[in-house]
């Protein structure tokens, strides 16, 4: 279907929001770009389009029409958040464009469900700091809307925030899919590993989410991607979540201090630094680095 000319999306004019943004990237990247966008309030332009986002009063995704507006709206997620015109779209082709269900799976979680609870205004947040808010990725998108200023019109500024979605939504791809190819060397090191407690990976992964799946390990090693160390992390008590600490420590004499006075204090004599906090620590050679964590056991 469509494969042999330019889709038509039609969506609302004026200004724009995170969903329907999004829902237009979504199909930029399943069409390879061989789009054409129509934004109108007008049932008698956009009503002929392929597929119709976030205006119209109709839900019917065997029809391509993709709106959240209706009376009654088209339902709820188990969590108690609405679907707006992304999740809905989502529903529909979010595998497609992922390549994978587990990976649609987790966009949905990380970004798809925090759009739709921001259009249907449902409050994500427990400001612990008054004044402190956080700054999430799709206030840019408004961010994005022309001020007063601007030599740009409405409709050329939502195509730059399609632009920008797009490129949100295909670095999360890659990074979900890079993960997923990492997973299967992290868990072989894991399962060589003679000392479970010290995990070592020889590349510059980003193991942490994967090897607190297993209850031993306290350190992983692995070296840095641009710097000329090996780094020695911490894993955290709790995924996603500074609140609970790391399982496991650098002593506290050695936080902070000078590489001269850590040399000292550990013998290890290519030690570079260790963070305050002691979640993590560096070493100029994979053995200083496993030297360390092997000192750390012992405190």
């Amino acid at each position: 279907m469509f494969w042999n000319k330019k889709v038509t999306i039609a969506t609302h004019s004026g200004n724009f929001h995170p969903d329907d943004v999004f829902s237009v990237a979504v199909l930029s990247m399943i069409y390879k770009g061989r789009i054409k966008v129509i934004r109108s309030r007008d049932p008698e332009v956009y009503s002929k389009a392929d597929f119709v986002i976030d205006i119209g009063f109709e839900h019917n995704p065997d029809t391509n029409r993709f709106d959240h507006h209706q009376e009654g709206g088209p339902g709820a997620r188990p969590n108690g958040i609405k679907y707006s015109s992304i999740g809905l779209l989502w529903k529909k082709y979010g595998v497609q464009v992922c390549g994978s269900e587990r990976i649609a799976k987790i966009l949905d979680e990380r970004l798809i469900q925090l759009i739709d609870a921001e259009d249907e205004k449902v409050d994500l947040y427990d400001f612990k700091i008054k004044g402190v808010k956080p700054f999430p990725l799709i206030n840019f998108i408004y961010d994005l809307t022309p001020t007063w200023k601007d030599k740009i019109s409405l409709d050329e500024a939502f195509m730059k925030a399609v632009d920008f979605a797009k490129e949100v939504l295909e670095r999360e791809i890659k990074l979900q899919k890079d993960e997923e190819e990492a997973r299967c060397i992290v868990e072989k090191a894991y399962l060589n590993s003679s000392d479970k407690r010290i995990i070592i990976l020889e590349n510059p992964y980003m193991p942490k989410s994967i090897l607190m799946e297993y209850p031993e390990p306290l350190f992983v090693i692995r070296p840095e991607k641009d710097g000329p160390y090996w780094r020695v992390g911490t894993l955290d008590i709790e995924k996603n979540s500074y609140d609970h600490g790391v399982r496991k420590n650098f002593p506290q004499n050695w936080w902070g201090k000078k590489r001269e006075e850590l040399v000292e204090i550990t013998g290890v004599e290519d030690i570079v630094f260790c963070r305050n906090g002691g979640i993590f620590a560096g070493a100029q050679s994979k053995e200083g680095a496993i030297k360390m964590a092997q000192l750390a056991l012992e405190k």
